[in-house]
């Protein structure tokens, strides 16, 4: 009830502290404050209640009931073993590159021994919040600009690091730091947005030469494609011609071999003769012709000379390869044709 009564009474003093603008860390020190002196003594939970016997430390009151002799022992220090969350003052720094900046940030401990956290230091959370701000100065002065904005989180690591390692005389764990808030000065805060302009129309000048590029492949990729498709149904147009021509030399070729084919052949070539001159008297070109234009007959019988003499060619080369021989047309046939065009 005592107890109650003096952390009450303590709230207050607390209220006073924060209107009249003290930091924060000021008004958290007096949440350890100091019961009265009774027989029996309630301890809460997760506080350790340090008691001196005739100004000599004699023991830690766990929580729950204590009984204390009066006079002779004292309750001189309560420490709160629960987490507590600090918050440490913004400060000017200088990173390694000579840019001073603003920072400040939030400290989260606890105390693990409450003797040495009353015996190891005068005001241990006062000691803890300068040891943060010396050891951030410190950090940031080993690091450029840039390496504080992207290893953040590296940075509290290594101040959560270095604060722990000189804490521990004190019985006070460090379990993280957190930046807060980082403020540069409006010169450098200028320079970063026109870095960072430069950089967004350096990648706007990227993305369009390559949109060019992709466009440039793809109009020329097409153009490939076409060609390609182009080529093929010209040769495939030539392959159907020439099996369309062979066909036709072969259906011709059957056709000599009977015994009326030359009279046939002569036929056609005559019809093929007056057929080419009367094109050619249709149009108004200088022509050359042969002496003996009206003389069809010798010029259908000069054709098939022609044609008995590729004959005998070819019946010599079939029976060197074993081939069906060539029919050669007989002066009969010849006769024949040349009775038909006189």
């Amino acid at each position: 009830m005592f107890a109650a009564t003096l952390r009450g009474a303590a709230r207050p003093c607390r209220r006073f502290l924060q209107s009249r603008g003290q930091p924060l860390i000021d008004a958290a020190r007096w949440r350890s404050h100091l019961p009265l002196n009774t027989v029996v003594l309630f301890v809460p939970q997760q506080e350790a209640w340090i008691v001196e016997r005739m100004g000599k430390f004699h023991r830690a009151l766990e929580p729950g009931i204590n009984l204390l002799i009066p006079v002779l022992d004292k309750v001189r220090y309560v420490q709160s073993l629960k987490e507590i969350a600090i918050d440490v003052p913004k400060q000017a720094a200088i990173t390694s590159d000579n840019v001073t900046l603003s920072i400040d940030g939030v400290l989260y401990l606890r105390i693990l021994d409450p003797y040495r956290a009353s015996y190891g230091v005068e005001d241990p959370e006062f000691a803890i919040t300068q040891l943060a701000q010396t050891t951030m100065r410190s950090e940031l002065g080993k690091i450029s600009l840039d390496y504080v904005f992207r290893e953040r989180e590296n940075l509290n690591m290594n101040i959560v690091e270095v604060i722990n390692k000189a804490s521990e005389a004190w019985g006070i764990t460090c379990l993280r730091y957190e930046i807060r808030d980082i403020k540069l000065p409006q010169r450098i805060q200028d320079a970063m947005q026109m870095q960072v302009e430069a950089e967004r129309k350096k990648r706007a000048v990227i993305l369009e030469s390559e949109g060019v590029r992709e466009a440039e492949i793809n109009v020329a990729e097409g153009k490939r494609q076409s060609r390609i498709l182009a080529s093929e149904a010209d040769r495939i147009e030539q392959v159907n011609s020439a099996e369309g021509q062979a066909e036709g030399l072969s259906i011709l070729c059957n056709a000599l071999i009977h015994k009326q084919g030359l009279n046939a052949a002569s036929l056609s070539l005559a019809h093929s003769y007056i057929e080419a001159f009367q094109n050619l008297a249709q149009k108004n070109n200088t022509l050359i012709l042969p002496s003996n234009v009206a003389d069809v007959s010798g010029i259908v019988g000069s054709a098939v000379s022609v044609y008995k003499s590729l004959a005998k060619t070819l019946h010599v080369n079939d029976e060197r390869k074993g081939e069906p021989e060539v029919p050669i047309p007989e002066k009969e046939d010849e006769k024949e044709s040349q009775k038909i065009y006189d």
